[in-house]
């Protein structure tokens, strides 16, 4: 039996315990995700120095899979165009079922290896894509299939699951394995093998960022100001960035459409907007490197 379908030996009265020792067990045994996830640090650092030049050089993130593996692969994609204004063409997600599974389980979605295998297929993949393979077991069809279809492409791919030799991750280019062990409610992945993998998805994809100059120290520099409060967010970091005062900011994160790190440069070099745009196109979009330029 697997690992995460095993029943836990050390919570077999969980039904009995009062609230408060419930909520604790429940969020001790979070911990162990962490413990897993720095387990596979390594694995982890492999997976970007491979992604990032590929990404850099025109890939997209690909990300597939079933259930709460499939659901977490949206959320980390979907974020990526707010937080770091990447086009939300360059991050795709495939969900066994379809998107209607975002929201309801479509039963035995999970079990087509051939529609996995179609659906990583019909995005045309290219040797610069990052498929991300998340699967607690290991094993699901539909990821196993879509993983076939990537590697027969020449796709870069990352197999992420929660068991050890688990298929996804033996046969993707890089595993990444995260031991986390039966779960408190025995075979719900949706707890701890599931934070484990939001862990590593965030770690992955916030790395990749930060490698293409989407992060000036350690500010959101690229973020899309598309709220009040996000527009308070841009010139809260812009300030932060340049010393500036509250109006100065605000006044030019105008004239450049909240472009925060545009801002910046104008501000740090005192250079018009249109140079500082320039600037930062020399430095690839590196913040610190366009400062250094002028």
């Amino acid at each position: 039996m697997l690992n995460t379908e095993t029943p836990s030996q050390e919570h077999a009265g969980l039904d009995q315990y009062p609230v408060a020792e419930l909520v604790d067990t429940l969020i001790a045994d979070q911990f162990n995700a962490i413990a897993a996830v720095h387990a596979a640090a390594a694995s982890i650092t492999a997976a970007v120095d491979e992604a990032a030049p590929r990404i850099a050089a025109g890939g997209r993130l690909i990300y597939v899979g079933a259930g709460t593996s499939g659901r977490l692969g949206v959320l980390d994609g979907v974020e990526l165009h707010p937080t770091f204004s990447w086009p939300h063409e360059r991050a795709l997600s495939l969900l066994a079922g379809g998107k209607g599974a975002m929201f309801q389980a479509v039963e035995g979605a999970e079990d087509d290896s051939k529609q996995g295998f179609l659906d990583l297929a019909a995005l045309l993949p290219q040797t610069n894509d990052v498929v991300l393979l998340l699967a607690a077991s290991g094993s699901t069809p539909y990821v196993l299939g879509a993983l076939d279809a990537a590697r027969t492409a020449g796709a870069l791919t990352i197999g992420i699951a929660n068991n050890p030799d688990a298929p996804v991750a033996m046969r993707a280019e890089i595993g990444i394995t995260l031991d986390t062990g039966p779960e408190v409610i025995s075979g719900s992945t949706r707890l701890k093998a599931g934070t484990s993998q939001k862990i590593v998805l965030n770690t992955i994809s916030s790395a990749i960022m930060v490698r293409l100059n989407k992060v000036y120290g350690n500010l959101m520099v690229d973020m899309k100001a598309t709220n009040a409060k996000l527009v308070r967010r841009a010139v809260a970091l812009t300030r932060h960035a340049t010393g500036a005062d509250e109006a100065s900011a605000h006044f030019v994160l105008e004239q450049c459409d909240f472009h925060v790190k545009v801002a910046i440069v104008v501000l740090k070099c005192q250079v018009p907007i249109a140079r500082a745009r320039a600037l930062l196109a020399q430095a690839e979009g590196s913040v610190r490197a366009a400062l250094l330029l002028q």
